[in-house]
């Protein structure tokens, strides 16, 4: 079995408890528009991992003028965020979709935004931030919260059966193609894991390359974009 139909199984089965029981350790998603720059004003956000919607429904308060796009490979979770969003008619756009993949349809973003996701994908973690920086004008920003990291190893084995990797890997990609806004890394229950909360410009030569997807990150089965969650 891939990982992405790995990934689709395991949320198939938490999509209806998900919102219930995350509140315990996804800490920071709910506070990151007060992280973003005070001058952004985007026209088009996308979150990538949108899951049940909770972040998607954050950032249309926050920014009542943009428009919204959710990415994710759980049908379930997508279901969720389309009875949570619905208030919002057709600002918002919701799709089963793996980031990266070809998309005709997608409007060029402003913001991206990765919310607990990235932790999930794997070796395609350098890709799709490489990828979100292409997709970005210079004006634009990146946003994350995410796991960081953990000093014990018997947490890191359990978070990996759940398919997420924390070995401190996501900062150095992030700092490679992006301008830091809001660096910062927080401890939860007394050092047993750390987070981030990450804030970026695109650096010039991301904007510059327009890097693509990359076969090699493809064949890792990115599975990886199911995008973690967030909500």
């Amino acid at each position: 079995m891939s990982d992405t139909a790995r990934l689709r199984r395991y949320y198939r089965l938490h999509a209806r408890i998900y919102d219930h029981t995350r509140w315990a350790f996804l800490f920071g998603r709910h506070g990151l528009p007060s992280a973003l720059p005070h001058d952004l004003r985007p026209r088009r956000v996308l979150e990538v991992g949108c899951g049940t919607g909770a972040v998607l429904a954050g950032l249309a308060r926050t920014f009542p003028q943009a428009r919204l796009e959710g990415l994710d490979l759980s049908e379930e979770m997508l279901q969720v965020a389309r009875r949570r969003l619905a208030p919002l008619g057709d600002r918002v756009r919701l799709k089963q979709h793996r980031f990266g993949d070809p998309d005709p349809a997608q409007e060029a973003p402003d913001l991206v935004v990765f919310s607990y996701a990235l932790s999930m994908f794997g070796p395609a973690a350098s890709a799709a931030i490489r990828h979100a920086a292409s997709l970005l004008p210079t004006h634009g920003c990146v946003a994350v919260v995410d796991f960081h990291d953990t000093p014990m190893p018997w947490f890191a084995r359990w978070m990996e059966m759940n398919h997420v990797r924390m070995q401190g890997h996501l900062l150095p990609e992030l700092r490679r193609s992006f301008h830091p806004t809001t660096d910062r890394v927080h401890r939860a229950y007394l050092g047993l894991w750390r987070w981030l909360t990450w804030v970026g410009r695109p650096a010039p030569q991301a904007v510059r390359n327009r890097c693509t997807w990359d076969s090699s990150s493809r064949a890792a089965d990115s599975s990886s974009v199911l995008a973690a969650r967030n909500a």
